[in-house]
Order: structure tokens, then C-alpha cells, then sequence
């Protein structure tokens, strides 16, 4: 198979595995075609856990089973090797004698790291790995950021308004609820994000003033755990975030919060709120964060140097006083416009 055929090959796995994004929960997303002669005979993408992982898809799509003795599986993530809630892929796939595996990237948890690709060449397969390999582990940026770096893959989200304000400055007179920047395409997008995502966290002071639903009711998906820091848990009375279904959790000085249920975590004042809150998300197996408001909570993230993705969108118009938005420095990985507004997508080269 030429070079071309299979970049061509491994996109369609990757298209394949985005299809499930945010509902493969702990698993990564995974996408699997069979090629025989240059021809896709089979494709299949792991759904959610649970359920068949897109190898034993792909293998069962193929009508003629015999035709995988000369034919090559694309995955873009290395087969399993362990029995979970489903069997090992890489025994699936020696079973059906499948000669060739093209691998977009290791699989690096502790659970396969290297061991499906040791199975299948001990079986006599011949690998190829490394293809579209960038590609293949940004698809999977949230599950490698929380083996590898033991904390959720964290998203900094904000709007501003042109000359650099994330909100108007507020009295008790002003009234409660958002001051929007953007329009609707963009706060539709936004719930497409949040529908991605694990958890979704606000400051107090986007609490009280805003008072956020934080759930993904303009996107077709689930609602993430709401998160919400604050150092006295004073966050006012007939909260949004109350009425929906799903979990809240507080992280507060006292460990005491006027929120009805909530899940309080109690934080050492010795230690940065940013970190404790990501070293308590890694041990409950959450795998990524969208931190969404307000100023400080932000800017905290920032000055600890913990978040991976900074996405803000800037507004047309402008507010000329108020509370000044994050700066954050990192690499441009995209820059879109919307009719209200431009959006600017960062990462952090240093992660």
C-alpha cells in the first residue's frame, strides 16, 4: 500500500472515531477500516464503553470474511491487548489472520502501552505504525493528557469584548444574567464544546452574577459534571445549576456551600485551588475540563500554567470599562469568524 493510501485510509479512521466524541468515556475514540485491494471493505467506531471496540466492527462489517487474510486493518490507536469489558482486539484480530495492522499511534496507559503491537508481531503481523501519528494523538488529546500527565486535559473559555473586557463592571443594581458578546451560532458551538467535555467549572463570582445552567441544552448530548470554586461557598439563593439533572460539586476554603446536594471538597489553603481541583478530577477518572468564568478563576488556571487549549472568542462591540479579560500567550491553532464576533483557538506549547 502506498504512503498516500494510507494517510487517506487512517483519515477516515479518524473521521470515524470523532463521530463519538464525548461519549466514549473513559475509552478513547477509536476508528477502524479494513482495506482488500485498495477497497474499504469494512469500518467500524467504538461508541462508548462498553461497547465493541471499532476493530470487532470493522472485522464483522466485512460480509466476505475470508478476503482478511489478504487484507490490512487501519486503526488509529493501537489495538487493545487486555480483557476489559470486551475482549483483547489484538487476539480478534490473529484470530482472523489478518496479515498487515496500520496503527496511527501508541496506545500509551499503563493497560496496552506497546503490548497490542508486541501480540501482533509475535503472531507473525507485519505493523506499521506512526501514520498521520499528530493527528491521531490530538483526536485523543484529553485520554493521553490524563495518562501521561495523571490530570484532566483543562480548556480555558471566555469572550471579550474589542478592547479586551470579559464583562461590565456590576452593582447590586445591575441586573442578574449574562452580558452577551457573541451570537447564537457561537453559543450553540459552545454547547457542542461542553457536550465533549467531562466536567465544566465557574467561579463564584460567574455564579452569582450570570447564573449559568452550565449544561448542553442548545447541542444534542450530555451534560457535564458542573464544577464551581469558591473560597466562602456563598453563591446566592435560586441557582440554575440546581434545577438539572447531574452532578454539582463545590470546591470551597470551608468546605461548606448554599447549593442544595452539592458535592463539597474542602481545599488546603497551603495548596493552589488549580491543582487540587486537577489532582481530585484525575483520581474520580475524570479526563478532561472546560473552565468557562469568570476573570480570576481563569487567570488562576493561567498563572498555574494548567490548561492545554484556550478558546475566546472578541466581540465587535466594545464596553470601554469593566473587568478586564485573561491574556494568555500560546500558539494559534485556529482563528474562525462568526457574525458577532471572531474566535481564537490557543494551545500551550509548554504541555
Amino acid at each position: 500500500m502506498s504512503g498516500d493510501d494510507s494517510i487517506k485510509f487512517m483519515r477516515r479512521c479518524i473521521e470515524l472515531a470523532g463521530k463519538a466524541e464525548g461519549m466514549t468515556y473513559p475509552n478513547p475514540m477509536v476508528g477502524s477500516v479494513i482495506v482488500h485491494n485498495g477497497v474499504i471493505t469494512g469500518e467500524g467506531y467504538h461508541l462508548k464503553a462498553g461497547a465493541p471496540h471499532a476493530e470487532v466492527l470493522a472485522i464483522e462489517s466485512v460480509k466476505d470474511k475470508k478476503s482478511l487474510r489478504s487484507s490490512t486493518l487501519y486503526v488509529n490507536l493501537e489495538p487493545c491487548s487486555h480483557q476489559g469489558k470486551t475482549p483483547p482486539c489484538a487476539d480478534l484480530i490473529v484470530s482472523h489472520r489478518i496479515p498487515e495492522v496500520v496503527i496511527g499511534t501508541v496506545d500509551t496507559s499503563s493497560k496496552v502501552a506497546g503490548r497490542g503491537i508486541e501480540r501482533l508481531r509475535d503472531a507473525g503481523c507485519r505493523i506499521v505504525t506512526g501514520i498521520l501519528e499528530d493527528e491521531c494523538r490530538y483526536l485523543n488529546r484529553r485520554f493521553f493528557t490524563f495518562h501521561e500527565r495523571n490530570r484532566p486535559y483543562i480548556i480555558l473559555k471566555w469572550a471579550q469584548s474589542a478592547d479586551g473586557f470579559i464583562d461590565i463592571t456590576r452593582n447590586e443594581s445591575t441586573a442578574q444574567g449574562p452580558n452577551w458578546i457573541t451570537g447564537k451560532p457561537e453559543r450553540v458551538l459552545v454547547h457542542r464544546w461542553r457536550a465533549a467535555e467531562q466536567a465544566i467549572l465557574a467561579g463564584a463570582g460567574t455564579i452569582r452574577q450570570d447564573n449559568p445552567r452550565l449544561d448542553v441544552r442548545e447541542w444534542s448530548g450530555k451534560n457535564p459534571v458542573r464544577i464551581i470554586l469558591s473560597g466562602s461557598g456563598n453563591l446566592g439563593k435560586k441557582l440554575a445549576v440546581t434545577e438539572l439533572i447531574g452532578s454539582n460539586i463545590v470546591f470551597t476554603s470551608n468546605g461548606k456551600a448554599n447549593i442544595p446536594g452539592a458535592l463539597m471538597v474542602k481545599l488546603d489553603s497551603d495548596l493552589t485551588a488549580a491543582k487540587q481541583i486537577s489532582s481530585w478530577l484525575f483520581e474520580k477518572g475524570i479526563q478532561s475540563l472546560i473552565v468557562e468564568g469568570g476573570a480570576q478563576t481563569i487567570n488562576h488556571f493561567i498563572k498555574s500554567d494548567l490548561w492545554d487549549e484556550a478558546r475566546i472568542f472578541s466581540g465587535f462591540g466594545s464596553f470601554r470599562n469593566g473587568i478586564r479579560a485573561p491574556v494568555v500567550e500560546g500558539k494559534i491553532e485556529a482563528l474562525v469568524s462568526y457574525g458577532l464576533s471572531s474566535l481564537k483557538i490557543l494551545v500551550n506549547e509548554r504541555n
